[in-house]
C-alpha cells in the first residue's frame, strides 16, 4: 500500500501497512514491525516524512544498541529477573520486552514520540508479552525503576549535553545501562563495561555494515566525575 494511502489517524495501522514482521540480527527469538528494504516507509524521503506530520521512523529499525541490549538481558537472565525495567528512548520496545522474556517483574517503555509507543505496544503483543507505555520526556525526573537502560542516545553535542548529566542522576537511585555504537558525542567517562561487539548495521543508516557496540553500566559513576 502506499504510504499516502495510510490514514495517519490510526497509527497501529500505518505501522502495520508500512513496515514487515522481521527478527534483528543479534536478537532472533523477537519479531518485531520493523522497516526493511521493499516497505513504503524505508523508501519515503525525509522531507515527504515532515511534510505529512510524521516523525522520522525511528520505532522501525533495530537501532544496534537496543539490539546489544536485548542479546545482554537474553543472555544474562540474572541481571533483570524480579527487577522493574525501564526502557527510555525505547524505539520498537527491544529491550523492554526482552526484559520481561527474561523475568523482569514489570518492564515499561519510555518515548517522546507516540509513534514508537504504538509501535512498542504491537510489537509487545507480537512477542506476548505485557509492556507500560510511558509517553513523554523524562530527562530531569526521578524514574521509579530498578534498572534503567537507555541506548543509541548519543547522536549529537545538544542530546548527549542533556541526556548524560540525568543518566548519572538516575544512577545514584538505581542500576543505569547506557548502551552505544562508537558515537563521536560518547561519554568519555571511566565507564563499567558490560559488553561490548561489533553488531551488524544497514548503510542506509549507519553508513557502514557493522558498529563496535558498548552498553556500559554507570553505577558507581557521581555526577561530578
Amino acid at each position: 500500500m502506499n504510504i499516502m494511502s495510510v490514514r495517519l489517524q490510526d497509527p497501529a495501522a500505518f505501522i502495520r501497512e508500512n513496515t514487515a514482521v522481521e527478527t534483528a540480527s543479534l536478537v532472533p527469538e523477537i519479531p518485531l514491525h520493523l522497516a526493511t528494504d521493499i516497505t513504503p516507509i524505508w523508501q519515503a524521503s525525509e522531507a515527504f516524512l515532515e511534510a505529512h506530520g510524521i516523525e522520522p521512523p525511528f520505532w522501525a529499525f533495530a537501532w544496534p544498541g537496543s539490539q546489544l541490549i536485548a542479546r545482554y538481558i537474553l543472555d544474562n537472565p540474572q541481571r533483570v529477573e524480579g527487577k522493574r525495567v525501564l526502557d527510555v528512548a525505547c524505539g520498537c520496545g527491544l529491550a523492554a520486552i526482552a526484559a520481561v522474556k527474561a523475568g523482569a517483574s514489570t518492564a515499561a517503555a519510555n518515548d517522546i514520540d507516540p509513534m514508537a509507543l504504538e509501535a512498542t505496544a504491537l510489537n509487545a503483543t507480537l512477542n506476548a508479552v505485557t509492556v507500560a507505555l510511558c509517553p513523554g520526556d523524562l530527562v530531569g525526573s526521578k524514574p521509579d525503576c530498578d534498572l534503567l537502560v537507555i541506548g543509541d542516545v548519543c547522536y549529537n553535542e545538544a542530546m548527549a549535553a542533556r541526556i548524560m548529566p540525568w543518566l548519572l542522576e538516575c544512577a545514584r537511585h538505581c542500576e543505569v545501562w547506557l548502551c552505544d555504537p562508537g558515537r563521536h558525542y560518547a561519554p568519555k567517562l571511566d565507564l563499567d563495561i558490560l559488553i561490548q561487539q561489533n553488531v551488524q548495521t544497514t548503510q542506509e543508516l549507519e553508513s557502514t555494515d557493522q558498529r563496535t557496540t558498548t552498553l556500559f553500566s554507570l553505577r558507581g559513576i557521581s555526577v561530578q566525575d
